[in-house]
């Protein structure tokens, strides 16, 4: 790549070769008329083709990069290396399977150059899902905007155009945990959304477990950006010991009266089981938070790469 591009389009991929070539055929013809641009693949080895099918598309079209994980740090890293690698002035991030429309992209370049550092595709509609996925992806942003220190728009995923303003900024991020709407989110900047419909996957099987998948994006948006379950654990703590003492209270009330009081086994098994409950999961919560502290004293890159092609090394190197 002679010169420096215009935009950059970071394609995260694992296990993907057959969707690169239907992917690049609608991408391209959508990137010529905007000018410069690269298209940087950013790979989690695969145990098929899929590297093989994108050197070979390397050959065809000079303006594709490559770059390859050591091993597999998953899509967040992988997303994180392709847009601190971008060159361009600003950073489209795409999934390749075509559920997100390649077409979107001249709309959202369209708000780049009306001012906007950040242009986020917002779902109207979502072919193909469940209604238990749609449901639980409701409520996951409803919490997470209910309790965390960003507001994250709602039907939103990681399709977005990023300034290379916003670029350097996460640049400057140091966490682990790349939940990228978190992220820039976070950052600010002007923000807008872009409208769309999205699709259903155009070729053979997602290699994400939607349902496990998206309960941990929410975990990690929730944890990562707000203190606030641990206030509510400590509430939740005192408003089980202020019924604790209002229980003995009532008892020895009661009692001081003449009621007799029979052995009551089950409501000491009931008992037992929810501050049981209560405890286990606040220990969870506890061990969550301090994971990430422990992920992040230990300064370890968030990704390693093991080579690139067709692409200069990023631009803090």
């Amino acid at each position: 790549m002679t010169q420096a591009p215009i935009l950059s389009v970071v394609v995260p991929v694992y296990k993907e070769e057959r969707s690169i070539k239907p992917f690049l055929d609608r991408l391209e013809p959508v990137l010529a008329p905007l000018g410069s641009y690269e298209i940087l693949f950013a790979l989690d080895p695969s145990p098929d083709r899929t590297e093989a099918v994108i050197e070979a598309e390397i050959a065809r079209n000079p303006r594709i990069g490559l770059i390859v994980m050591s091993r597999r740090f998953g899509q967040p890293s992988a997303t994180m290396a392709g847009i601190l690698h971008a060159q361009g002035e600003a950073c489209v991030v795409i999934d390749v399977d075509l559920q997100d429309p390649p077409e979107l992209i001249e709309a959202m370049v369209a708000k780049w150059r009306d001012g906007f550092d950040v242009v986020y595709a917002q779902r109207r509609s979502r072919k193909g899902e469940t209604l238990v996925k749609k449901a639980i992806s409701y409520f996951g942003y409803w919490v997470i905007n209910r309790l965390s220190d960003v507001a994250i728009p709602r039907n939103t995923g990681d399709f977005r155009l990023l300034s290379r303003k916003v670029i350097e900024e996460l640049r400057r991020l140091p966490e682990r945990h790349g939940f990228l709407r978190g992220l820039v989110a976070f950052v600010g900047f002007r923000q807008a959304a872009v409208d769309y419909d999205r699709d259903e996957r155009a070729v053979g099987q997602g290699n994400y477990n939607r349902f496990l998948g998206s309960m941990r994006i929410g975990l990690n948006g929730l944890i990562g950006f707000s203190t606030v379950p641990l206030s509510l654990l400590m509430w939740l703590g005192l408003a089980v010991a202020s019924l604790s003492v209002l229980g003995i209270l009532f008892i020895v009330a009661t009692f001081a009266m003449g009621t007799d009081y029979p052995l009551g086994v089950p409501t000491l098994v009931i008992l037992v089981l929810f501050l049981g409950g209560v405890q286990l999961t606040g220990i969870g919560l506890l061990g969550e938070y301090i994971g990430r502290i422990y992920e992040e004293v230990r300064h370890r890159p968030r990704y390693i790469v093991e080579r690139r092609i067709n692409l200069p090394p990023p631009p803090s190197a």
